[in-house]
């Protein structure tokens, strides 16, 4: 008896547990391999950012709204790009936590980028006038956990509105973004696991009569 022939689920029975197997039947120590796998690109990503963001040449940028404007725009395509990678992926909760880990970083070294580049071109933006790029990457990463020493802070009203977009759009990145992935990562189990029509009647199984 083959499995999956025997009435119990029909011939696609076999075909539907071994899909659920492989999407949501992990086993821990595969999904923590998986998990560190993915962080591990994520990690790897970060870092040739952080290495573009300390080795381009920043300091020759002159329009920043309109440098910003682009990267926010790049920043988009990549999470867009990021979601659908989601929903095709074979672990899409796996591929979703790799998108998150890797997309934060590029927001936050847009930012500093900017920061570092008004500093340059108007030293009075900010209170300590001048900024290394080190110095820009902390006053982001203070602004994005709402910590806000007090230590560096935006003096102009161009730098404050730059400041302010920040924390708008930090709310966006940590619930409107968190809750895109979250619903991509249902979408892509929803079309594994399509829910079966309730107006469709059960298939009957058919009986032969030898005799």
């Amino acid at each position: 008896m083959r499995l999956g022939d025997d009435g119990s689920g029909g011939p696609g029975r076999g075909c539907a547990v071994s899909a659920q197997a492989d999407r949501g039947g992990l086993p821990p120590a595969k999904r923590r391999r998986l998990l560190g796998l993915g962080l591990l690109r994520a990690l790897a990503a970060t870092v040739v950012l952080a290495a573009l963001y300390y080795l381009l040449p920043l300091d020759h940028i002159k329009n920043v709204p309109l440098t910003l404007a682009g990267g926010l725009l790049i920043l988009l395509a990549v999470t867009v790009w990021q979601v659908r990678a989601v929903i095709r992926a074979r672990y899409p909760a796996l591929r979703a936590v790799e998108a998150l880990a890797a997309t934060v970083p590029l927001f936050l070294l847009l930012f500093a980028s900017a920061y570092f580049t008004m500093a340059g071109t108007t030293p009075a933006n900010f209170s300590t006038h001048s900024l290394t790029r080190t110095d820009a990457l902390y006053f982001t990463v203070t602004a994005f956990s709402t910590v806000g020493f007090g230590d560096i802070t935006a003096v102009s009203q161009p730098a404050r509105l730059v400041v302010t977009a920040q924390m708008l759009l930090d709310l966006l990145v940590l619930g409107l973004g968190i809750r895109v992935f979250v619903g991509a990562v249902q979408l892509a189990r929803q079309q594994a696991h399509p829910a079966t029509d309730p107006d469709m009647p059960p298939e009957q199984p058919q009986h032969h009569n030898d005799g």
